[in-house]
Order: structure tokens, then C-alpha cells, then sequence
């Protein structure tokens, strides 16, 4: 069974794209799970009229108390009932074969690495307005158009298996949740934007998870959105968390899912 977790805050107009795109999807996930970081009212509002449209949807929310992806993604992790789990971000539409080709391609001792296709501001504003996500290789106002082709044969050419943390992003990531409860899930200790990812990463290729870098399938489109002005200070201290983990070789955090979890999960 597959869960697709999609993460959110506070973007409702970019969130109902997204869940839009899941409506259309060619195999649809057994569940999907709205990981919440505290967003308003607005959100929940979403969230419900979509629940008659989409099996097993989910809102798993927290309070609003700062940036806590880590704390969120856990808790929607320890609320899925499926052995592997497909994480996007609330602002990531998926082509029509984006859970289909990433479930194809689940490799156990594997954790896979999706790319995606960045929209302009001016596409974004446009889509979010029309309610349109007919994307594609040929659209305007699209860069990393390359990543747009969705195609199996040519996916097996060019997909390879990485050996390090570069180039991490959880907005388009495949995983065993077994591999998660391994390492001990997402480390909280990261509370502010950055690094989260790369940490949890580094920890599954410690504990023997191998990466894969899927290419031309699982394709997403990522709207735009403006860069956090605060990311420099917070990204000193999570530097700080990520050498640590480097440098000690660890498999585990301690500030991780286990709390969320029953004891005969551990």
C-alpha cells in the first residue's frame, strides 16, 4: 500500500492545484495525507470539501509555533497505515503518472530521489487564477523543461543511484517507512527552514538505504513561490545539526518519530 503525504502551510490556492492533480492521477495512492504545519482555517476548509472526492484523505495539522517540517512530516508518517510513502510539497503539481511510475519503481533498500519542473511567477499567477494544470514539455513560463518528459523506457536510461546527500529535495521523495522507522524519521531538532532533508538523508545512507535519482518519471511541477528572507540564520544552525551527523556517521536521532508511535511499532 501507498500513502502520498503532501505538505502544507498556509498556501490553500496552491494546495487545491496540487489535490486537483491528485484527482487525475492514472493510480490513485490508498491514502493521502495532508501534513499541516499550522495553517489557518482556510486550509481546513480545503481540506474537507475534498474529502468526498478523494479516498482516505487525511488532515494531520499541528499548532502554528515556527517552521516544523520535521515534527509534521513525523506525525503524518505515524498516522499512515502503508508500507511505502511518496512525500511532496503542498505546491507541487503532479503529472497524471506521478504515483503510478513512482510506485513502479519502489526497490527495496532503496529511497527514491524525484526531480521537477520549476514554473515562473508569472505561469503560477496564471494557473492559480484559471484553476489550470494542464502543464507539459511545450508550456511557456517553464525551466528544467527537460525533467517534463515523462517516459518509462527513457527513465531506466538515464536514472542512476547516487552515493551522497547533493542535490536533496523532499518536495518529490520515495521511501519505505520501514527504512524510516530504521533511522528514527525526520530529525526535530531542525525547527527552522533548511537542511532537514539532506540530515535525513545522510542517516538512510548510513543505516545501508540506497539512493536512486529517478529521471523522466514522477514528474512534478513546482509553482513559484519567493525565497525565505530568513533562510541564512536559520541554515547556520542547521549546518551545524547536518556536520554532526556527517562527521559521528549516525544512523538514528533522538528527537525523531518514535514519540508519535506505539511501542510495538519500535
Amino acid at each position: 500500500m501507498t500513502a502520498l503525504i503532501i505538505t502544507t502551510y498556509n498556501r490553500p490556492e496552491a494546495l487545491e492545484l496540487v489535490l486537483e492533480s491528485v484527482l487525475l492521477q492514472s493510480q490513485t495512492p490508498d491514502e493521502v495525507l495532508i501534513a499541516d504545519d499550522g495553517s489557518t482555517e482556510l486550509t481546513s476548509i480545503l481540506v474537507k470539501k475534498y474529502k468526498n472526492k478523494i479516498n482516505n484523505l487525511q488532515h494531520v495539522w499541528q499548532e502554528d509555533t515556527g517552521f516544523r517540517l520535521s515534527a509534521i512530516r513525523n506525525k503524518a508518517i505515524a498516522k499512515s497505515c502503508c508500507d511505502y510513502l511518496i512525500v511532496i510539497d503542498g505546491d507541487m503539481v503532479l503529472h497524471k503518472d506521478f504515483v503510478k511510475t513512482h510506485i513502479e519503481n519502489a526497490c527495496e533498500n532503496y529511497f527514491m530521489q524525484g526531480s521537477r519542473v520549476l514554473l515562473s511567477e508569472e505561469l503560477t499567477k496564471k494557473s492559480i487564477q484559471e484553476k489550470k494544470i494542464d502543464f507539459g514539455f511545450f508550456s511557456k513560463g517553464i525551466t528544467n523543461r527537460f525533467n517534463a518528459i515523462s517516459s518509462f523506457l527513457l527513465s531506466k536510461l538515464v536514472s542512476t543511484d547516487k552515493f551522497d546527500h547533493s542535490k536533496v529535495r523532499g518536495c518529490n521523495m520515495a521511501f519505505w517507512r520501514k527504512d524510516v522507522l530504521k533511522i528514527n524519521g525526520f530529525n526535530e531538532d531542525f525547527q527552522g527552514w533548511g537542511r532537514e532533508d539532506s540530515e535525513f538523508v545522510v542517516r538512510l545512507l548510513n543505516a545501508g538505504v540506497k539512493r536512486r535519482n529517478l529521471k523522466l518519471i514522477a514528474v512534478a511541477y513546482h509553482l513559484y513561490h519567493p525565497e525565505r528572507k530568513d533562510q541564512k540564520v536559520e541554515m547556520t544552525v542547521n549546518d551545524e545539526i547536518l556536520q554532526k551527523t556527517i562527521e559521528g556517521k549516525l544512523l538514528r536521532c533522538d528527537n525523531g518519530i518514535d514519540k508519535y508511535l506505539p511501542s510495538s511499532s519500535l
